[in-house]
């Protein structure tokens, strides 16, 4: 199916907004008890668990879906599988704070965090995603979010970042804030200075963690990334990446290479400098769709001892991906996914899957063929009433079937956990496959 996109086609110019719609909440839905403990960004501390209040009356657009009465969870029916993939949406959540920025997975400790535009980083315990305790800061709201071990790290709307600290022993909650970046200098008279210095002039829009080095990278629409040492805490390289905004950042965890993408419609790749903490630009990626220059919203990297693969989601609706090369190690474009109808705002790779989420309420699950360029789109997730905003997934791993975790938030100000199965047949590599670049 073909696609005529134009330069400013959006899903907000049919959005009808009723300010003068009131939505009530349904009156049977069961209640589900959640244990919540708060941790504040100074002091730890704990507060009683806050439930939904029935009935909750409220002005929002039309799209927004009512809060529960009793609890924010609702449990979706089971979708209609497809024949090679099955899905359904085991949990969703709804809570007013505005709507989600971002979602972060501990996949070691069993945690889910979820930031948003309210001050508070919810912490939900899987399998059943009941809300185990928040973290609270006094910097604003939460733009970026990013996991590792048992560190999290949060942007926040002081352009600064905080460290948090964070364990789980019988299902009891702790953490605790380890330091700021920039950190606060031993001298105040000199701290103005320091922080002018170091700290993002703008909105802290990504962050990557590169594990080998124990560096930290952040991005801004400031234009700049920032690397960040973190064994003393120190900012290491400070460099202007792109033209306009960074929108998203990946750390190739194999070699160290940081990719970055902008609202000027390019990907660029970085590499540090032997011995140094400078970094050079390798790379610059464009779109290869003809006439297109569009804002370049998400990446994700999608490597295994095979092959690397490089997604980039744009505001034109299409998904282009390039392959790297064994011998060179330069990224050649290997086609387009094409399939949304508004621009794609996020994107997550796992083992052979892509799951991008867009502007046009939808999640699209989309497969590779092992040792090749074809790609088929298994599923599209539907459930959202607004524009997906960010996306994490993860592995499952089953007896029978291999599954993931996908988690979705939108800007209905909805926080869905999606499980996705693949059946024996489809993992073998067997079914109809779409060569993307024949659309």
């Amino acid at each position: 199916m073909e696609l005529e996109f134009c330069r400013r086609k959006s899903l907000f110019r049919v959005i009808d907004i009723d300010r003068n719609n009131v939505i009530e909440s349904p009156p049977d839905l069961a209640n589900i008890i959640t244990n919540q403990q708060v941790y504040g960004d100074e002091d730890l501390q704990f507060s009683p668990s806050m439930s939904s209040s029935p009935h909750i009356n409220t002005t929002m657009l039309t799209l927004m879906p009512p809060p529960s009465p009793e609890s924010p969870w609702t449990l979706s029916p089971l979708q209609i599988p497809s024949p090679s993939l099955l899905y359904h949406c085991i949990a969703s959540l709804y809570r007013r704070e505005g709507s989600i920025s971002s979602i972060a997975v501990s996949k070691q400790q069993g945690l889910v965090f979820t930031g948003s535009e309210s001050t508070r980083i919810r912490v939900w315990k899987q399998p059943d995603y009941i809300e185990c305790g928040c973290l609270k800061a006094t910097a604003g709201e939460i733009r970026s979010i990013a996991a590792h071990g048992n560190m999290l790290f949060t942007a926040h709307k002081d352009h600064k970042i905080r460290m948090w600290n964070f364990s789980v022993t019988d299902h009891n909650f702790k953490a605790k804030k380890v330091s700021s970046l920039p950190k606060r200098s031993s001298f105040p008279l000199f701290s103005r200075f320091t922080n002018t210095k170091q700290q993002h002039k703008d909105c802290i829009s990504c962050l990557a963690y590169y594990q080998t080095d124990g560096l930290l990278y952040t991005g801004s629409h400031d234009r700049t990334v920032k690397a960040w040492r973190l064994s003393n805490n120190q900012c290491v390289d400070s460099f202007v990446a792109h033209e306009d905004n960074l929108n998203a950042m990946v750390v190739n965890q194999d070699d160290g290479c940081v990719f970055t993408c902008s609202s000027d419609g390019s990907v660029k790749i970085w590499r540090r400098v032997f011995r140094e903490n400078s970094h050079t630009l390798t790379m610059t990626l464009k779109s290869q769709f003809p006439n297109s220059n569009y804002p370049v919203n998400a990446i994700a990297l999608n490597t295994s001892s095979n092959s690397c693969f490089l997604y980039s989601g744009s505001s034109d609706g299409t998904i282009n991906f390039w392959e790297k090369e064994k011998l060179t190690h330069r990224f050649n474009h290997g086609g387009f996914l094409q399939g949304h109808h508004f621009s794609v705002l996020c994107l997550v790779a796992v083992e052979k899957l892509i799951f991008s989420g867009s502007e046009d309420t939808t999640i699209r699950v989309w497969r590779r063929e092992e040792g090749g360029c074809f790609h088929e789109c298994l599923a599209v997730l539907e459930g959202h009433r607004g524009p997906v905003r960010c996306l994490a997934a993860c592995l499952e791993i089953d007896k029978v079937v291999k599954g993931f975790l996908v988690y979705s938030a939108s800007l209905d100000q909805t926080f869905k956990v999606w499980r996705v199965k693949i059946s024996p047949e489809q993992e073998m590599g067997f079914g109809c496959y779409v060569d993307p670049r024949s659309h």
